[in-house]
């Protein structure tokens, strides 16, 4: 069947491309992008006023399946992702079993095939168990389709069971997401430490919790050549750091979360869960740091480390209840109001973080439209605005802060090698995971 989107705004950083034009695609592949196609097609798609772009990349994501299926399973995951305009997303081995051999992620390769046609791309524990000790058959996990390595929601603590892990995946060529976090430094805190934390009674977590890490493991990467990629990045330093590795040539890429771009420590004003998440939300000069580090490049991608709880996990006190929040189905619409909105990122410089940067740091040959790659394509209306509706969410994690939050940018379309997995008009929503529609 051939496909024709007729009269958007193409967004193609692999070809420079930002220009009004068609796209055509065919049995899954992208034939052709120029103006005015005039092939008669099965399928047309009217996307005037608005964004086409390669289908977004998420790196970072908790999709909590095998053993934690009340908070998240690999389908609504993908549905989740389908609907925020992700045609690929790569989920962390925090899971129970953790995906630390070949049968885990076997698993999440064959579920994934299963239910969804979006690509999910496993993630592999870098210890066995997470426990930090012992390291797991880098060379082994790859060949069953692991795309990275990561102990992501902790740190591998000893420095040189870490030396040896990046010189192994460097050997491997298989890139290292660091999760940067001194669990010592940490100790019991829960929120940003700073006067905030101290007038509602919370323990605090400093910057130094994230950049100790960082710097630890940025000085690993160059002594061992391993391909390093930063996680969740909250603080100036980090960005300082990431600035300088790149000046020195190191393989090193960074990202930054949707809510540490938009959120400070100030939105935390009472025992509200919602607004826990690891790391914390930072100060002012922290969210400055990272918007400009978005804007001049240093930073890479915008990652969302979309981590979904149950409804009762989140009630309990702030103290109690587990770091995380959803971010699937708001990275979009955040993205465009705090940034594209604002002037400090272009719809081009948006993509770029969304999309061609995250499968350079993968190095896929997706995030681009150019003709014979798959045609993984998301749509945006740049300007459509809304209030966000965590109830709507096909997550099954409702956990957000920015529940009720008035936003800009609707995604209309998610097409994942040529199938359309969502749709979108005002007051039609239509996800379909594996030739099943699901309408909301």
């Amino acid at each position: 069947m051939k496909t024709i989107i007729k009269g958007g705004r193409v967004i193609d950083p692999a070809s420079s491309t930002d220009a009004v034009k068609d796209v055509l695609f065919e049995d899954g592949i992208i034939v052709k992008v120029e103006e005015n196609i005039s092939e008669a097609a099965e399928n047309v798609i009217d996307a005037s006023g608005c964004l086409v772009c390669p289908g977004l990349i998420d790196l970072h994501v908790h999709l909590r399946e095998p053993g934690f299926e009340h908070k998240e399973t690999i389908r609504t995951g993908a549905r989740a992702a389908a609907r925020g305009g992700f045609t690929t997303i790569c989920c962390m081995p925090n899971t129970k079993p953790v995906v630390d051999c070949v049968d885990m992620v076997d698993y999440i390769v064959e579920k994934s095939k299963e239910v969804t046609d979006i690509n999910i791309l496993p993630i592999a524990a870098i210890t066995a168990n997470q426990e930090g000790e012992y390291i797991t058959d880098f060379e082994q996990l790859k060949a069953h389709g692991a795309v990275a390595v990561s102990e992501d929601g902790k740190s591998v603590m000893n420095a040189r069971v870490a030396r040896q892990a990046m010189r192994l995946a460097a050997i491997v060529d298989i890139p290292v997401f660091a999760h940067c976090e001194d669990k010592n430094l940490a100790a019991r805190g829960v929120m940003n430490a700073g006067e905030r934390a101290r007038e509602l009674g919370l323990y605090g977590i400093m910057n130094a919790v994230e950049d100790v890490i960082v710097a630890r493991d940025i000085l690993l990467a160059k002594n061992t050549g391993a391909r390093l990629h930063l996680c969740h990045c909250s603080t100036k330093d980090s960005v300082a750091m990431v600035e300088q590795a790149k000046k020195e040539g190191l393989d090193v890429t960074a990202e930054v979360t949707p809510h540490h771009f938009t959120l400070t420590e100030e939105a935390i004003t009472s025992d509200d869960a919602n607004f826990k998440m690891n790391p914390p939300l930072r100060k002012q000069e922290d969210v400055d740091a990272l918007i400009e580090g978005l804007k001049s490049g240093i930073m890479d991608c915008i990652s969302t480390d979309h981590a979904p709880h149950h409804a009762t996990e989140k009630e309990r006190p702030f103290a109690e209840a587990p770091f995380g929040i959803t971010g699937l189905e708001t990275a979009v619409s955040l993205t465009i109001t705090e940034l594209v909105d604002k002037g400090v990122l272009t719809p081009m410089q948006m993509v770029e973080r969304m999309s061609y940067n995250p499968a350079k740091v993968l190095r896929s040959d997706k995030g681009t439209l150019l003709p014979g790659r798959a045609a993984d394509i998301t749509i945006i209306n740049p300007d459509e605005e809304y209030v966000i509706d965590s109830s709507k969410f096909a997550s099954l994690g409702k956990n957000t802060p920015f529940n009720g939050k008035k936003v800009k940018g609707k995604v209309v379309y998610t097409i994942s090698g040529g199938k359309t997995v969502y749709s979108y008009r005002p007051g039609f929503e239509c996800i379909v995971d594996k030739d099943v529609p699901k309408l909301y």
